[in-house]
């Protein structure tokens, strides 16, 4: 049979590519379809599919939207489906891209359900098929297949932003022992998100975020407030551009202004991550201009707001090493890596500087350097953090020394820190992470800035009940401050995990336990997935000379909802209400909340730049 005919166009020809895709999802999730098939065939669905208005009903609100996904049970590390061509020669690579609306990776015969996706689809823009090539792709034709790089590639194409999904397939040429052809199909996201609001005659928002522009991958940010009432500054701007994974150097470069009222910003950046654990170098330079109106809480109730101006200077580089261990199992792909930093603050507005009431806002400049220890592997799942879209579970272990000293205004300190963190699947109890970090400054009077963070991160397998899928969520978050600058604390709500946001609930001293569950309804409603929330947050905090566990237990229990559409690149949308029963000053401790939830994204086991502990 002879060798597929590249496709006339930049897209796969639908027959060929529609029976690898179909065929190939088939193969994969043969162990999902029979849980799927409790989704797809439910007796509601049968009854409504008898007349022609309910039948249309049920495909509004009810979608099978976790049809033809792995599942999220994972029983055994899975195995590398590249591993039989090992060796043979790439012929020719194909591109597919996908519409935003319809098909998906695992089917690419699935049609657009209404005129709005197909309206949606035809507006959209795709990804350039030249970028895909030039930029995204870690091999090219005439390579040998490397399992590994394949595998790492198609986590790298879900991890970029632009698209929903990514897979790639190896097919052998028929009659040919030797070469391989590889398709390449991907999914992009809707990528122009606009916003707006009019407050009035006087007063308007205008925003206009473009992910993917004109299918370049570059992202392009411009939002303008105007208010006419505004005695200091009426027009507010801020703009932002990112040229990601810049041909094939994998160097993405960014550009920030802003132009707010308490806050002025120019800034540019251009660095390289190690984007596989095989990336031997990694580096970033960043120049910065910040004017601010800074806002600090004297502890214990005092606010006092002052202008702030520097210049921010941070660059750094990167060395990755094979580990010179023996292993227990090389798909760990263990790695020693290297690195060394330079930051440097350089004030031109600010408070006095005192050792007494202003120690953070010094000149000064700070050299880091640390080596560490990282294996890393990933395990695809779904309905974790996202809706449905393949996410890539990061599993391994590092461990990491940080060290180096800062010259300021105020004398010369030592800084050393250390940071371990372990993650891994347990078998049929779920996925357990973990975190532990440790730092402390050296100077003339001793021991200055000292933190201990233990982090830890569990989600349970999926359980099957009749209204969908549901996992349990339990995080905490343990911070310890000692010897901390007097304008230096910790808000029970740092990361937003407990709620509430409140000036009175701070110190250099933090515990927070939180527990989430989370019910993936079978609800589609125009393309919003539906999952139903019940949570339980407890937390403490406190101010030294105090025990953090003699002080009060802040507690906060609620129920709601989150909706969330993968092919847009909003946030999603959540509906709380909350009940929290012992928060200082509280006058209405039942509480109602609508609000976006950025998408979450896991802990990796990769190691880049050396970091001073942050206290937040």
């Amino acid at each position: 049979m002879p060798t597929p005919r590249p496709p006339a166009t930049d897209s796969l020809r639908r027959s060929t590519a529609d029976s690898l895709a179909t065929a190939y999802s088939t193969a994969i999730a043969d162990s999902a379809a029979r849980a799927s098939d409790s989704l797809l065939y439910t007796s509601l669905k049968r009854r409504m599919y008898k007349h022609r208005l309910t039948h249309q009903l049920y495909d509004v609100l009810f979608r099978d939207v976790y049809n033809s996904q792995v599942t999220g049970e994972v029983a055994q590390i899975e195995v590398n489906p590249f591993l039989p061509y090992r060796g043979r020669i790439i012929g020719k690579i194909y591109i597919q891209r996908l519409g935003v609306f319809g098909a998906s990776v695992y089917d690419t015969t699935r049609k657009a359900a209404n005129w709005i996706e197909r309206t949606g689809n035809r507006v959209h823009t795709n990804t350039r098929e030249n970028v895909i090539r030039r930029s995204y792709l870690l091999f090219k034709e005439g390579d040998p297949v490397d399992p590994t790089v394949l595998r790492d590639n198609e986590r790298l194409l879900r991890r970029i932003g632009i698209f929903l999904d990514a897979r790639i397939l190896v097919v052998p040429r028929r009659g040919s022992k030797q070469f391989v052809d590889v398709y390449v199909i991907t999914q992009d996201v809707w990528s122009l998100l606009p916003d707006g609001g009019v407050g009035g005659f006087n007063s308007f928002q205008l925003a206009l975020d473009q992910r993917n522009f004109r299918g370049l991958g570059q992202q392009l940010v411009n939002r303008v407030n105007y208010d006419g009432n505004d005695p200091y500054q009426k027009l507010e701007y801020l703009g932002r551009y990112v040229n990601p994974y810049i041909g094939k150097t994998f160097l993405t470069g960014q550009i920030d202004l802003q132009l707010l009222r308490f806050q002025k910003v120019l800034s540019a950046k251009l660095f390289r991550p190690f984007i596989n654990p095989d990336t031997k170098w990694a580096g970033q330079l960043e120049l910065g201009q910040y004017w601010l109106q800074n806002r600090v809480l004297i502890r214990p109730d005092s606010l006092i707001q002052f202008p702030l101006n520097y210049f921010y200077f941070d660059t750094w580089v990167g060395r990755s090493f094979p580990s010179p261990f023996k292993l227990r199992n090389p798909e760990d792909r263990a790695r020693i890596v290297v690195a060394a930093r330079l930051t440097t603050y350089d004030y031109g507005r600010r408070p006095e500087v005192r050792a007494d009431t202003n120690q953070l806002y010094q000149d000064r400049r700070t050299s880091l350097f640390s080596v560490g220890y990282t294996q890393r592997r990933y395990v695809r799942d779904v309905l974790i953090y996202g809706f449905g879209r393949t996410e890539d579970v990061p599993y391994g272990s590092t461990i990491s020394l940080v060290g180096g000293f800062e010259r300021a205004e105020l004398g010369e300190r030592l800084y050393m820190g250390v940071n371990l963190s372990r993650g891994q699947y347990i078998r049929k109890m779920g996925y357990l992470y973990g975190f532990v970090s440790a730092g402390t400054y050296y100077g003339q009077q001793g021991r200055q800035q000292t933190i201990l963070s233990l982090i830890s991160n569990y989600f349970s397998p999926l359980h099957k009940t009749g209204w969908g899928q549901m996992r349990h969520f339990l995080n905490t978050n343990l911070t310890i401050g000692a010897d901390r600058f007097n304008n230096e604390y910790v808000y029970l709500n740092g990361d937003r995990s407990f709620g509430v946001n409140s000036d009175a609930l701070i110190g250099t001293k933090r515990l927070l336990v939180s527990y989430e569950n989370l019910l993936f309804s079978r609800i589609n409603v125009l393309g919003f997935r539906v999952a139903f929330i019940t949570f339980a947050n407890l937390g403490m905090v406190s101010f030294p000379p105090e025990s953090l566990l003699s002080g009060p237990l802040y507690q906060g229990y609620g129920i709601g909802f989150r909706l969330r559409n993968e092919h847009l690149t909003f946030n999603s949308f959540q509906i709380r209400l909350a009940y929290y029963p012992n928060l200082p000053n509280n006058s209405a401790p039942f509480r109602s909340t609508f609000e976006g939830v950025p998408v979450l994204r896991f802990r990796d086991f990769d190691i880049n730049s050396p970091q001073v502990i942050s206290f937040q």
